[in-house]
């Protein structure tokens, strides 16, 4: 320690989407505010932006679409005309053939040829008329909506390729909101009928939305911008800084918090501050506070998983261009789950108008082999499976890069519930400690999700009062008061774990 502690009101930890917002927002309304940033270059967290040799690519896609027109508003806020119209264009690949997604019922028709087509809607009407009762598993309900057919094609490869889970291990409710409000005969109608804009926003199933906004260099971008006008506001933003220790400090009229962390330089260095936003993950929350919480809090902690997760970045001459913002790739033969093209996400992010950068994505564990192959290896990896689909020839992948994302999804096992239930009653304990975003929250979110849980927050710490449960924010980040609508958007559980809910 260098004997120096800054002083602020609240200390922000993590600057994702989550924490900055709560960090603009906050010196907005006049807040000292010190925020640290594990990461010694980028902000944003997830959503941030990475460039190699001038392309730009982000970490699995960010669609700037939200029902909240609270958060809609602070996205303009802070980028205005930077923040671009784009059509929302997504493919599947299967057996070489494309389908849009959402489904085009003759596209599909011609792609499967007649007699597929006729198995395939047989197989759909045989599950309305004989559906699976009480469906437990995604498999089933999925095979409810879709028919047996259509859940081999187009749910089952994918689906198992993210979550690392047999699809008729992972529960029922993951999949009723995950495919909310969708169904064959709705996506065949959203295929008939198509809307160039939705009447109502926040009426429109999120699975077939047609538009979304974009910064047109990236998300990091609009991370980027926040962070400067937070900055430009009094804030303070410290990069690099890996907090190592969270004490709550007795204080004659209400308890303060120190806020330990460690500089790029290993320093060890100090804030104190009557709040504590944090969007770390809660496993390594919990064993850094002071006092020390409870054992079975400790293990509780220790058991949380995460899904990891891999982009390969290949600058590509294509021989065909594609359309696609990306493409799921639907192949039991590669380990490929889904491939990005960044141009279609903005024609700014590639800086040469011959080349093409895409970004193929892989789900791993950190444990695994493929986690822990070198960058070389996964290059090469990429580039065989983008040939081996047909979308480039050996001699047109020009370059890649690879970036490994820890902690990209919680996970979703047995216990999981308990677990962070247990966690959040104890930090009940902790005044003054607010959890806010995906991995603050352990809760398979969007970055909207996050910002509202950070918004609500900033309007209790202005208030000096519990006005909102941040814990209360739910898929369409909406706040429901207790005893609504459930607040947590579901993350795929096993069977067995959400049989006992």
């Amino acid at each position: 320690m260098d004997g120096h502690e800054e002083e602020t009101t609240v200390a922000v930890i993590g600057a994702g989407p989550a924490g900055l917002t709560a960090a603009y927002l906050l010196t907005k309304a006049g807040v000292a505010v010190t925020v640290l940033e594990a990461d010694p270059q980028f902000v944003g967290g997830i959503s941030r932006t990475v460039e190699y040799k001038g392309f730009r690519f982000d970490i699995g896609g960010h669609r700037f679409f939200s029902k909240s027109r609270e958060v809609e508003d602070l996205w303009t806020e802070l980028l205005g005309a930077d923040l671009v119209e784009r059509p929302r264009s997504s493919r599947i690949l299967y057996r070489s053939r494309f389908y849009s997604y959402p489904l085009k019922a003759a596209e599909a028709l011609r792609n499967l040829g007649l007699l597929e087509s006729i198995r395939c809607v047989s197989s759909y009407l045989w599950a309305r008329v004989f559906p699976i009762p009480s469906p437990r598993s995604f498999e089933d309900w999925v095979t409810n909506h879709f028919g047996q057919r259509l859940f081999r094609m187009f749910f089952k490869t994918y689906t198992e390729k993210v979550w690392g889970m047999d699809c008729r291990e992972i529960s029922a409710d993951w999949a009723a909101q995950r495919i909310k409000g969708l169904s064959l005969m709705t996506a065949i109608r959203s295929a008939v009928f198509p809307s160039r804009r939705p009447a109502r926003r926040e009426a429109e199933i999120k699975t077939l939305i047609g538009w979304f906004r974009y910064p047109r260099l990236g998300p990091g971008m609009m991370w980027e911008a926040a962070a400067r006008k937070m900055v430009a506001a009094g804030g303070h933003l410290r990069m690099g800084c890996r907090v190592v220790g969270l004490e709550l400090l007795p204080a004659p009229a209400a308890p303060r918090w120190r806020v330990v962390y460690r500089d790029a330089t290993d320093q060890e260095h100090a804030v104190r501050a009557d709040h504590v936003i944090c969007s770390a993950a809660l496993r390594d929350v919990i064993p850094a506070l002071r006092p020390t919480a409870g054992p079975s809090v400790l293990e509780a902690a220790r058991m949380l998983r995460y899904r990891d997760f891999i982009t390969v970045a290949l600058i590509v001459r294509p021989g065909r261009p594609l359309e696609d913002n990306w493409i799921y790739i639907h192949d039991p033969g590669v380990k490929v789950g889904r491939i990005q093209n960044f141009r279609s996400w903005s024609p700014d992010m590639v800086p040469d108008a011959a080349l093409a950068c895409y970004g193929l994505e892989y789900f791993c564990f950190a444990s695994d082999g493929m986690w822990l192959s070198s960058d070389k290896d996964l290059i090469a990896l990429a580039t065989r499976e983008l040939v081996q689909l047909g979308l480039a020839a050996t001699e047109d992948v020009l370059d890649g890069t690879v970036v490994r994302q820890p902690r990209a999804y919680p996970v979703y096992d047995a216990g999981y519930a308990t677990r962070v239930e247990l966690i959040r009653t104890s930090l009940s304990s902790y005044p003054g400690l607010h959890p806010v975003g995906r991995n603050g929250m352990h809760k398979y979110n969007n970055q909207d999700h996050a910002m509202m849980t950070a918004m609500l927050t900033v309007r209790n710490i202005l208030a000096a009062a519990p006005l909102y449960d941040a814990w209360a924010v739910n898929e369409d980040a909406a706040y429901h008061e207790s005893g609504g609508a459930s607040g947590e958007r579901l993350v795929p559980r096993r069977v067995d774990d959400a049989a006992t809910r």
